[in-house]
């Protein structure tokens, strides 16, 4: 993690809802509390970063045309998917197929994740939580890395809970685990941020289109839609599908048991 200058920290450290922060290798980092159950979001700093694919990067997809994002401001992003205990602190109910309390949250659709956040928020102001930009997201994903996966151009499953079974090429063949696993299970990237790749997709607030043309500076996706994006892929998906520049989506009312999502707070959102 570079060292932190006045222009790339966050205008106030903590917030007033923390109830724990501090530094580590990783950065900054502050977690809320609600029900007794602790969510810790990582401050991601300002910055510029190549988005999408170089057209020779294995497994590429044609959507995924490559351009300069700058992002001017930074933003908290959880450092894991939101665990079940989270889910049912919150809403009082469990959706998910594969139970655990340390389990990310899935069979959740991104209408239900604005149900989820109205409601969180309101236990504080200040929270002002959402779901990242799919810009944010794959900045955060990368933590300064270009290769196909933030661990490099391959992974393993000791690293992403994915069907090992159908890896990208120039990755090993390797377990299919066939469900979900802990949102802290397996390592994270330069920036602290655990399985960006793999284990459930994870739904962003942009309508999924073409990307525009040109280099872009804080996009916040398409005005209108009928698609929301989903990043990371998932433990049903193939290598391929877990890159840090695929780009999938549903739509906004779709729920199965590979999607979850991750809580942010910036100041960078698209239309809703």
């Amino acid at each position: 993690m570079p060292s932190l200058t006045q222009a790339t920290m966050p205008p106030a450290f903590p917030l007033a809802w923390a109830s724990e922060w501090g530094e580590d290798g990783c950065g900054l980092w502050q977690a809320f509390t609600f029900k007794d159950v602790r969510y810790v979001l990582r401050w991601i700093p300002p910055g510029t970063f190549w988005m999408g694919s170089p057209e020779d990067e294995p497994g590429r997809f044609d959507n995924e045309t490559r351009h300069r994002v700058t992002l001017t401001q930074g933003f908290w992003l959880g450092q894991t998917a939101v665990p079940q205990a989270l889910w049912l602190a919150v809403m009082g109910e469990n959706p998910s197929h594969f139970k655990g309390e340390d389990l990310p949250v899935e069979e959740v659709s991104w209408d239900d994740c604005q149900a989820f956040l109205q409601r969180l928020n309101q236990f504080d102001d200040g929270l002002d939580l959402c779901l990242p930009t799919e810009a944010q997201w794959e900045y955060a994903c990368r933590a300064g890395t270009e290769t196909p996966f933030h661990f490099g151009t391959s992974i393993t499953t000791d690293q992403v809970n994915y069907n090992g079974r159908f890896p990208l090429e120039g990755s090993p063949k390797g377990k299919d685990r066939g469900k979900t696993v802990p949102v802290d299970a397996l390592p994270g990237n330069a920036w602290g941020l655990q399985q960006m790749h793999g284990n459930v997709w994870e739904w962003c607030q942009d309508y999924l289109a073409s990307y525009a043309v040109g280099d872009q500076v804080d996009p916040g996706g398409p005005g209108s839609g009928t698609i929301r994006v989903l990043r990371g892929g998932s433990w049903f998906n193939v290598g391929r599908d877990c890159r840090s520049a695929n780009r999938y989506g549903n739509a906004p009312g779709y729920r199965i048991r590979s999607i979850g999502f991750r809580l942010a707070r910036g100041p960078l959102r698209s239309s809703t």
